[in-house]
């Protein structure tokens, strides 16, 4: 992979190229694009989305909102020092070509901000409601008229291509949707791959799937845009990791492993007392015992541990994409970042702790459970009414239920798949409030 062609400023539509030394200094190409993401109603959506407890009534416990700001700030860090790194090591990308490394850091930055933009609402237990209700539920009817990966999107059903779907759509009038750089694209797919065949290596590209059958053709149209390699085999399209999706991975696992951490001792699901034993490792180089010692607030001595934390795996994170960058290039680098950590044992072991403790506390899995019953029986209601309308079986009930969707999903002209995805992703589009709402509804709990 050539840096030049991976920083691309494309956009879905361009006939020309965007060249980097005629950007607007004021209003750089990969900035509009975090303009873009920040101002779209899929993004506002996450204000009520779970991060870690569903329908929490705490303040300070991070939403998917709060939780996509903070690892867009990480990866704007990451971004610009390892691309200060990358602009030494290859000049030429500044002397001829005019980038910065604040460049990096704003696609990171952006592609992080849209990291979970397309999860459903319920945490990943929505993703899992969505997929487990055509896998087992009575979506499971509609396989015989799909094909395997039409299929296979709807029972695995996948934040990250729902997020790929989002930003990308079009709509009448609104072509190409956000129309977002294919940089920043390119940073935003963990996972350049179709949904079969399932993970047929062990790379850490192929541990899931990027994009739908409905978006396709146009993410081949970036990946070949970007000059990201082909790792096909056989069936199946995929591609190699753009290079600095490795870095939005990273701001990600950063930010959850600690912050997911300090929201459970917050919650008092972790003793405050673990916090200490579990990060001194991490931050033992750094921490000012008198600093610590005078905060006189566990709100206070959590912060700094943590902002102590996130600094050191920083550091160490930019070390490890540094000394890959070859093979991150080449395709061949196969794991996280953070997977080759040296602080990987001190990590893991907190996040045992938070599973244990946090992900799987009696609040988390009841909330969890009534998840999938809503996502379930809100799915049951708009694919069954919106097929029978396709097929002209439609009932009164029908007609009513459809009218309540927003225009774009009341499309019943298209393929069964289409209508079958589009529900699915409407459902994902809902906050978690909005989805106890509309059940409510449905269920004629309340007018």
């Amino acid at each position: 992979m050539d840096w030049e062609r991976l920083l691309s400023l494309k956009r879905y539509g361009d006939t020309g190229k965007r060249l980097r030394k005629e950007q607007d200094e004021t209003r750089l190409g990969f900035e509009v694009d975090y303009d873009r993401i920040i101002f779209s109603s899929a993004f506002r959506s996450l204000q009520d989305k779970t991060q870690v407890i569903p329908l929490s009534k705490t303040d300070f416990v991070h939403t998917r909102l709060t939780h996509s700001l903070e690892v867009s700030v990480v990866g704007r860090s990451l971004g610009r020092i390892a691309g200060k790194r990358i602009l030494e090591k290859h000049p030429h990308l500044s002397e001829v070509h005019g980038y910065t490394f604040n460049d990096f850091g704003a696609i990171v930055a952006a592609a992080a901000l849209a990291h979970d933009i397309g999860n459903p609402p319920f945490g990943h237990s929505g993703e899992k409601a969505i997929g487990e209700y055509f896998k087992n539920g009575n979506g499971k009817k509609y396989h015989s008229v799909l094909s395997e990966r039409e299929y296979q999107d709807l029972i695995d059903f996948e934040g990250n291509a729902n997020g790929f779907k989002l930003l990308t759509e079009s709509k009448e009038g609104v072509e190409g949707g956000l129309r977002l750089s294919y940089a920043v694209l390119g940073a935003f797919m963990k996972y350049p791959k179709e949904s079969l065949p399932k993970k047929p290596t062990k790379h850490i590209a192929d541990k899931k799937f990027g994009f739908f059958q409905s978006e396709k053709e146009f993410f081949e149209e970036v990946a070949r845009e970007l000059g990201l390699p082909s790792t096909t085999a056989g069936e199946g399209i995929s591609f190699s990791r753009h290079p600095l999706a490795y870095l939005m991975e990273a701001a990600d696992d950063i930010c959850y492993t600690i912050i997911d951490f300090e929201d459970g001792i917050n919650l008092g699901l972790i003793s405050e007392e673990f916090a200490l034993e579990y990060l001194i490792k991490l931050v033992k180089d750094t921490i000012s015992t008198k600093k610590y010692n005078g905060l006189r607030y566990k709100e206070d001595r959590l912060s700094y541990l943590r902002a102590l934390a996130i600094n050191t795996l920083i550091r160490d994170t930019i070390e490890v994409f540094v000394e890959n960058e070859e093979k991150i290039l080449n395709g061949t680098f196969e794991t996280s970042l953070l997977d080759k950590s040296k602080y990987k044992a001190q990590i893991a072991d907190i996040i045992s702790l938070s599973v244990h403790k946090v992900y799987r506390s009696q609040e988390v899995v009841e909330k969890e459970i009534a998840g999938y019953r809503i996502i379930s029986d809100i799915l049951d209601v708009y694919t069954g009414a919106l097929v029978r309308e396709k097929e002209g079986k439609f009932s009164n009930y029908d007609r009513l239920m459809i009218q309540t969707l927003p225009e774009f999903y009341q499309q019943t002209e298209t393929s069964i798949y289409k209508i079958l995805l589009n529900t699915s992703c409407y459902v994902a589009s809902l906050s978690d409030g909005s989805a106890v709402h509309i059940h409510n509804k449905i269920m004629g709990k309340q007018l």
